[in-house]
C-alpha cells in the first residue's frame, strides 16, 4: 500500500494512478489522515458494464409497435382529467 500526503499526490499523480491501475492500493492523506483519507482503487471493465456507450448495440430488440398509443389507457387518462 502506498500512502501519500496531498502535496506528494499532486506531484506524483500519474505514478499513483498507474500503481492503482496495476492493483495497488493508494491512500492519499490530508493532515496525516486526521481529516480525510482518499483511497485510489482500480476500476475494472466489469464494474463499468453497461456504462460504455454502445455496449448493448445489437443486444436489445423492441417488439413492433412498442411505442404505439394504447387507446384504452388514453381514455382512462382523459376520464380522470375530466373529473
Amino acid at each position: 500500500m502506498t500512502i501519500a500526503n496531498v502535496h506528494e499526490a499532486k506531484t506524483n499523480l500519474s505514478k499513483l494512478l498507474d500503481d492503482a491501475a496495476e492493483g495497488g492500493e493508494v491512500v492519499i492523506t490530508r493532515r496525516g489522515g486526521n481529516v480525510t483519507r482518499f483511497k485510489l482503487t482500480p476500476v475494472y471493465p466489469s464494474q463499468t458494464k453497461g456504462a460504455v456507450f454502445g455496449a448493448y448495440k445489437g443486444k436489445i430488440a423492441f417488439a413492433p409497435g412498442y411505442d404505439s398509443v394504447d387507446k384504452e389507457i388514453t381514455e382512462l387518462f382523459e376520464e380522470s382529467a375530466n373529473k
